[in-house]
């Protein structure tokens, strides 16, 4: 039935929202949570705090964490830590309390994991550093929910690896519903991939090749970001702003990495040596598989972190290793030799035809480090879920660890995360809770 015009508009009038009828009093600020900006403090009482500070990363057992206006404002033992007037205190038994856990390597921030139709991975050229996967981010996606109730809380979201330079990815706090409370860093690297992929999506590529034409792509961005750099210093004129060479004033000016997706022992050799070694740029390894471990000792001297997985093992083919009969750990290869900056990844993809290790079991690939020889002196295993990929991205003084003036991503869990039976409880991210299974439906 049609309704006469005015009759409609009385009828919108009346079931309007009173405070946009003109003349009426703003609607006032919903109030602000325990733990957020503009809210009281929020007091968290844990059975053990791990803290994953200092070189020792230390554990406190029935500790008190303090969050306040998204950081964390306190941390200690219960009884030494003052709860502040108003606070809101939360106890959590038994609970361990750590940091959020931060993953390099993810591929489902577009909520399918699919490459194509999203435009991460664009392979008209072997070089596209141009790219920016943040075009393609869909927020709060139910791939990144489920990586929340696994306890990861931000994530690099990244192009594929068909192409040698698959252009730029975001890193995010992947637990909030809108793109701009979701981004930490754009661009959150430049992402690097050597051998394997490419050359199967590039016929007649070999790695000569591809070492050449990375490193000449490398040496035209470095050019670029130098002559920005003079018309800032007023030693030159002024350039014109190219969107393909950008990223290479983040990198030059370490602001950003390259996150390098590298396996077996030459191009992960020519991570160290071209990449961070010839070129100056911080880069981290991602994979590392197969017999990249043999460069382990150069790593840890050119200070490139190694972030490993899927392949958390390597069996003896031929191609690759040289020790017959050998079942090898990869985490614990690149730790026999010195590598002291191990973390771990997913390389999370799930387009209903393959699937890789989901986010939310990014804690398994620690713990697989740990069952194939990776020894657990200083909490290992969670330092490879926290504060060693955080450091890798440049983000250790936000996050990684429980420290006064960080971010307060915190989860806590029943016990050590990098134990497969351990169940994740609670997860916050800037001081406000974004899962919790006690009041919503379990996610994982």
């Amino acid at each position: 039935m049609l309704l006469l015009p005015a009759l409609a508009l009385a009828l919108a009038a009346a079931t309007a929202d009173p405070a946009a009828r003109p003349g009426a009093a703003p609607r006032p600020a919903p109030a602000a949570e325990a733990g957020e900006p503009g809210g009281p403090a929020l007091v968290l009482h844990a059975g053990k705090l791990l803290t994953m500070a200092g070189d020792e990363r230390p554990v406190v057992n029935a500790g008190t964490l303090v969050v306040r206006d998204g950081r964390i404002a306190a941390v200690g033992p219960r009884g030494e830590v003052a709860v502040p007037d108003g606070a809101v205190e939360r106890d959590l038994g038994a609970l361990w309390l750590m940091p959020g856990v931060v993953e390099l390597h993810n591929h489902v921030g577009n909520g399918t994991g699919v490459f194509g139709p999203n435009d991460i991975n664009d392979m008209v050229h072997l070089t596209n550093p141009g790219l920016r996967a943040s075009s393609a981010v869909v927020p709060d996606n139910a791939l990144l929910r489920r990586g929340v109730a696994g306890g990861v809380t931000s994530a690099l979201f990244i192009p594929g690896s068909g192409t040698n330079m698959g252009g730029q990815g975001v890193l995010l706090k992947i637990g909030r519903d809108r793109y701009e409370d979701m981004e930490i860093r754009n661009p959150g690297s430049l992402k690097l991939a050597q051998a394997g992929n490419p050359e199967r999506h590039a016929k007649g590529v070999g790695r000569s090749f591809m070492n050449w034409n990375t490193r000449n792509t490398f040496l035209r961005g470095k050019r670029y970001a130098a002559a920005w750099d003079a018309f800032e210093r007023g030693a030159g004129p002024r350039p014109e702003k190219d969107p393909q060479w950008e990223v290479f004033r983040e990198l030059f000016s370490k602001r950003t990495q390259v996150s390098v997706h590298t396996q077996i022992y030459q191009v992960v050799l020519m991570t160290c040596t071209m990449v961070a070694g010839e070129l100056g740029l911080d880069a981290y390894i991602d994979h590392g598989s197969f017999d990249g471990y043999k460069v382990a000792e150069l790593a840890e001297q050119s200070g490139v972190p190694a972030i490993l997985g899927p392949r958390g093992i390597a069996r003896t083919y031929p191609y690759f290793i040289d020790t017959d009969g050998a079942i090898l750990g990869m985490a614990a290869e690149y730790q026999k030799r010195g590598h002291t900056m191990i973390g771990f990844n997913t390389d999370c993809v799930d387009n209903g035809t393959f699937i890789t290790p989901p986010q939310e079991e990014l804690p398994l690939q620690a713990a697989v480090g740990l069952r194939y020889g990776l020894e657990d002196r200083n909490l290992d295993g969670v330092a490879g879920l926290t504060i060693v990929p955080a450091r890798a991205a440049g983000l250790g003084d936000r996050m990684g660890s429980l420290e006064v003036g960080k971010d307060a991503d915190l989860v806590a869990i029943t016990g050590d995360p990098a134990d497969p039976r351990s169940v994740v409880h609670l997860v916050l991210i800037d001081g406000v809770v974004v899962y919790d299974p006690a009041v919503e439906t379990r996610r994982w």
